[in-house]
């Protein structure tokens, strides 16, 4: 005896399918949008200025440092632009290693605490200058973005 296929029918009804598809797709739009916290964005922006150094890209870095910063000795943002160019054209190769960043963030403005190992040199195995600093940073929330607006270094 051959037993016979049947169908189930699909009786459920097309408007509630409708709305739970509906109700995924904002679901997953809204999931897409969500922002990072305050603080991931803070890691984020910090790892990005990591890399372009590392990277030799000057203007990358830059573009994450307000235009009223200050820095040790009242350097302002254009002495930091010329000092990280510097320091790239004396070093074929820079490698920055950082430490554990300790963040406090209270509202629109942040300080990071971190320590940093700078390494450079002609690009061979050992790097040939190397320097230890601990650094605190002053960060403020502009248009969406975080902008160092004020850093501190001190030689290990």
């Amino acid at each position: 005896m051959e037993k016979s296929k049947q169908m189930l029918p699909m009786d459920i009804p097309a408007a509630p399918v409708k709305w739970a598809l509906a109700l995924v797709a904002v679901l997953a739009l809204v999931a897409a949008c969500a922002r990072n916290s305050p603080e991931e964005q803070l890691r984020d922006t910090l790892a990005r200025m990591q890399q372009a150094l590392e990277e030799r890209a000057p203007a990358r870095f830059m573009e994450h440092v307000a235009e009223d910063f200050v820095g040790n000795g009242g350097i302002d943002r254009d002495a930091l632009q010329q000092a990280v160019r510097a320091q790239l054209l004396a070093n074929q190769r820079i490698g920055l290693t950082l430490g554990p960043a300790e963040v406090d963030i209270r509202g629109e403005t942040a300080t990071v605490r971190f320590s940093a190992l700078a390494t450079g040199g002609s690009g061979r195995l050992l790097p040939e200058r190397g320097g230890a600093w601990e650094v605190t940073t002053g960060w403020r929330a502009e248009d969406g973005q975080w902008r160092l607006y004020h850093a501190r270094w001190d030689r290990r």
